[in-house]
């Protein structure tokens, strides 16, 4: 009864407050409000004792007295001060009004919301032959917390509201010029300019400038200017730069340009790869335009399958990624002269995948091109059943078409995993190569799909430097019944799966020096892998490098762009389980046992 009467109190407070506003009906419902409110505590305190009930009580009576105080500082904060002694606090005490503006509410409802509870509480034993002391406690306690965790949400998003600050808790970095990109701006003989195109007020700039002015430092011939499209627009036409936001290289005649924007906030993408697209964007202005050749007719891989019973994986990402580097791709076969000549404008020639062997004049027009000082890119695979004996001799190595298997660090292509995945090997095991060199430094693992062993041929020219680049780890055994078990007769130790082979000096019949690199197992360069394992994409970015002669500019670039998270469709279904049924279960065992604890101290007192 006494909580009723506290209710209409309030209620007419309220309505007196907001709904009638002026006039002497105001003035009659505060008084009013205020007298019932003063009433439901003098009664809640005229109920107290020493009973249980009489316990309870006094607590509410103490909450009453709460009210009256949340309704005392209201009082000293509203126009309530001022018609009483004509000067508003708030003029004289700014500060203070605001915090009984913002403190009256907190404090009403930290009274009233532990009355509701514990009447609720209260009335459920009301029939009951004893009171249990601990349920109003209980009560008292959760109208309390639900009154705190209400007023800390609401100054939260009062202060946001008022602040109106936004924070940006995502991870984000400039990539920082990485030692490939600064050995490639070292090595121009000629200069190079960039144009940064950013107004005065760029965020962006501030960052592209910084980022190009640690590249400059080692570069001598990297000249470095900003302009603004707006002021400078005839520099800008006749650049071909139609807007700011935007990076210009160019060396002699040949430009390359890179949107950034203008604001850090929407460039982050941009921001972060920078790196990487100032080091193609150097490669495309600062070296000549090359021609490589890709065999074709053998069953080769290739960008795009044009047969439909090949469902291998394609070469797209590395045809990208070759003429990212300024090269132009070509086929080769018999009708470009693969039977007779291989052509003289080819800087490297690749051979990736091929499902039939090559005949006579095909093998003879590629050695004679080594012979000539080419470069050949090789990767076979040993589903063909094929060693590619005559291919492979003028380089001194034989290929084992068995595949590899190992029982760790095995690759599941599908869940869920099976013999048959043992196959999918990864290896971190490299040597000193180049092509290696930074793959042992990051220590970044790469993968092959079912490779075949390579072995150094037991006779070969003297002249002929075979080094075994990658390794498979020393439990590899070659399955030569595929049935991906050990079995006796098969071999365990660290097969060659990357083989460099170089002839450094000129032969006795004229022979040039030559270089070449070899793999045992394709998919490792297809799209399947060379897109998503970081250390395969090193492996090639360097072989090639090499193959080129330009080991020097080996290295990966920086990149700060986020890796996406992948899982196999097994894990999917873990997560999706454990989510759905696994945690809700969890929740609610924690909680019976929280209960039954709860019971059993209450028993224990009792």
């Amino acid at each position: 009864m006494p909580s009723i009467i506290l209710s209409a109190g309030l209620l007419l407070f309220y309505v007196g407050e907001r709904v009638v506003d002026a006039g002497p009906a105001r003035w009659a419902l505060l008084a009013l409000g205020a007298l019932l409110v003063v009433a439901a505590t003098g009664w809640r305190f005229s109920l107290s004792g020493a009973t249980e009930p009489g316990r309870v009580h006094r607590t509410l009576a103490r909450l009453h007295l709460l009210t009256i105080a949340a309704l005392v500082l209201y009082a000293l904060q509203s126009d309530l001060l001022t018609r009483t002694t004509g000067t508003a606090l708030s003029a004289g005490w700014p500060r203070l009004a605001g915090s009984l503006g913002a403190l009256w509410p907190a404090v009403l409802l930290a009274a009233l919301l532990p009355t509701l509870f514990i009447e609720l509480s209260f009335l459920s034993m009301r029939k009951a032959p004893t009171l249990e002391a601990a349920r109003i406690t209980e009560a008292l306690r959760s109208g309390l917390g639900l009154a705190f965790a209400f007023v800390f949400v609401f100054s939260t998003q009062y202060v946001m509201t008022a602040r109106n600050t936004k924070f940006d808790l995502s991870y984000f970095r400039v990539a920082r010029v990485s030692e490939a990109t600064q050995r490639l701006a070292a090595s121009f003989d000629e200069p190079v300019e960039v144009y940064l195109f950013f107004p005065p007020s760029s965020d962006a700039a501030t960052v592209v400038e910084e980022y190009f002015s640690d590249l400059k430092a080692g570069a001598p011939l990297l000249s470095v200017t900003r302009l603004d499209h707006a002021l400078e627009p005839q520099k800008a036409k006749e650049l071909g730069v139609t807007g700011n936001g935007t990076v210009l290289i160019r060396k002699g005649g040949r430009k390359e340009t890179l949107f950034i924007g203008n604001e850090v906030e929407k460039s982050k993408t941009q921001l972060r790869g920078l790196d990487v697209e100032v080091n193609k964007r150097l490669s495309q202005v600062g070296k000549a335009r090359r021609t490589l050749y890709f065999t074709s007719g053998h069953g080769e891989r290739s960008k795009t399958n044009a047969d439909a019973n090949d469902q291998r994986a394609t070469l797209e990402a590395l045809h990208r990624a070759l003429t990212d580097q300024n090269f132009e791709v070509r086929p080769l076969t018999a009708a470009e002269g693969l039977g007779s000549e291989v052509p003289k404008d080819a800087a490297v020639v690749f051979i990736i995948g091929p499902q039939r062997a090559f005949d006579a004049a095909e093998v003879d027009s590629l050695a004679k091109y080594l012979d000539a000082g080419g470069k050949l890119f090789v990767a076979l695979d040993p589903d063909a059943s094929l060693d590619f004996a005559e291919l492979l001799r003028p380089l001194g190595l034989t290929f084992v078409p068995e595949p590899l298997a190992q029982d760790r660090n095995v690759v599941n292509a599908r869940p869920p995993p099976g013999l048959a995945d043992r196959v999918n090997i990864a290896t971190r095991t490299y040597s000193s190569h180049p092509i290696a060199t930074y793959l042992g430094r990051a220590q970044s693992p790469v993968v092959f799909l079912g490779a075949g062993a390579l072995e150094e041929a037991k006779q070969h020219p003297a002249d002929l430097v075979v080094d075994f680049a990658v390794r498979s780890l020393t439990e590899t055994w070659n399955d030569a019944n595929r049935n991906f078990q050990y079995d006796e007769g098969e071999t365990k130790k660290a097969w060659g799966v990357v083989a460099a082979v170089e002839r450094k000096q000129a032969g006795k019949d004229g022979q040039q020096p030559f270089r070449a690199v070899v793999m045992g197992d394709s998919d490792a360069v297809a799209d399947v892998v060379l897109a998503n394992v970081q250390g395969n994409g090193l492996l090639v970015s360097d072989a090639f490098k090499w193959l080129a002669g330009d080991e020097k500019l080996a290295g990966p670039t920086n990149t700060e762009v986020d890796v996406p998270l992948t899982r196999t469709a097994q894990e999917d279904k873990l997560w999706f389980y454990g989510t759905t049924f696994f945690a809700p279960l969890l929740v609610v065992g924690l909680g019976f046992l929280a209960s039954r604890r709860r019971s059993s101290k209450k028993g224990a007192q009792q």
